[in-house]
C-alpha cells in the first residue's frame, strides 16, 4: 500500500492541513486499489456490455469506480466527484476528484494491457494532482503540481526530441481522425514525423511523460480521460494544450508534446 510509506491516513477533519503531497499520496493509493480491482478481472473472459454511445462496459469498470469513491468519500467527504461511470456527486467545495476507472476499457477486454486507472485531482476546476495507474504493466506516472513527475518512484522528463522528422508520434481511436474532422491534420503529421503508433489512450500520456514517444493527440475526450494528464505532462517538462494551442483540460480534446515539438506540431493541425 502506497500510505505504508508516508504513514497513517489522513483525518477528513483536517482538511486545511493537508498539502498536495498528501492529496498525491491519497491518489496513489486510491489508483492501486482501483487497479487491483480490476486485475481480478483481467484476462478472465470477463463479459462486455455496450453503453447507449456504443463504448464498452465491463464490471471491472463499475467496481473500481465504486472503490474510487468508497475510498474518496471516506477520507474527503466534502469534496466533489466526477466518474465516468456514476456521475457527479456535488458538495460545493473548491477540491473535484475525476475518476476514470478503467481507461482504455476496450484494450482491457481484449485482455492487452495498455489500460489504465486514472485519479486526478482539481482545485478551483484546475488540476493540481494527477496519476496513471498502468496495473497489468506494474507502472505508475504521477506528478503534484510544483512537485515534479515520477514513473514508478524516480524522477521523470519528456524525451529531448527537436526535430519533428525524427520524433515518434502516437494516437488513440484510428476512426476518431476522420469522425471528428481530423484526418488531414493527422496526415500532416504523419508525413512529417519518423514513428507513428496507436500506443492510445493513457498510454500513450505516459509514455510522452517519460521520454519514451514524443508526441500523443486525441480529437475527442471526456474530462476523466484528461483531468490527470496536464499536470502529469507540465511536471515532466511537456507541454498539453487543446488543437488551437490553449492549456486547459476543459475543451474535450487534447495534444501533449515534449514541449520543443508542440510548436511545429500546432502548426501543423490548426
Amino acid at each position: 500500500m502506497i500510505w505504508a510509506a508516508t504513514g497513517s491516513r489522513p483525518n477528513p477533519r483536517n482538511l486545511f492541513m493537508m498539502n498536495h503531497a498528501d492529496f498525491l499520496n491519497f491518489a496513489l493509493d486510491a489508483a492501486w486499489q482501483a487497479g487491483r480491482v480490476t486485475l481480478g478481472h483481467f484476462q478472465t473472459g470477463v463479459s462486455v456490455r455496450r453503453k447507449a454511445d456504443n463504448t464498452p462496459l465491463t464490471i471491472a469498470d463499475q467496481q473500481a469506480e465504486q472503490k474510487l469513491r468508497q475510498l474518496i468519500e471516506q477520507y474527503w467527504p466534502d469534496h466533489n466527484i466526477v466518474g465516468e461511470e456514476y456521475g457527479n456527486t456535488q458538495n460545493n467545495s473548491p477540491y473535484t476528484w475525476v475518476c476514470d476507472p478503467i481507461d482504455g476499457t476496450k484494450s482491457f477486454m481484449c485482455g492487452v494491457p495498455l489500460y489504465a486507472n486514472l485519479v486526478a485531482l482539481l482545485y478551483e476546476n484546475e488540476p493540481i494532482v494527477g496519476v496513471i495507474n498502468l496495473p497489468a504493466l506494474n507502472e505508475m506516472v504521477y506528478a503534484v503540481k510544483g512537485g515534479g513527475c515520477f514513473w514508478n518512484g524516480r524522477p521523470a522528463h519528456v524525451s529531448a526530441t527537436k526535430n519533428l522528422a525524427d520524433a515518434v508520434v502516437l494516437r488513440s481511436e484510428l476512426e476518431n481522425q476522420e469522425r471528428y474532422g481530423r484526418q488531414e491534420a493527422w496526415q500532416k503529421l504523419v508525413d512529417a514525423s519518423y514513428v507513428q503508433r496507436t500506443w492510445g489512450d493513457a498510454y500513450g500520456y505516459s509514455l510522452v511523460a517519460t521520454g519514451r514517444a514524443d508526441v500523443m493527440l486525441d480529437p475527442i475526450m471526456a474530462l476523466w480521460d484528461i483531468a490527470p494528464l496536464q499536470v502529469i505532462m507540465e511536471e515532466a517538462g511537456g507541454v498539453l494544450t487543446d488543437w488551437l494551442g490553449e492549456a486547459t483540460i476543459h475543451h474535450k480534446e487534447c495534444i501533449a508534446t515534449n514541449g520543443h515539438l508542440h510548436s511545429e506540431v500546432l502548426s501543423l493541425v490548426k
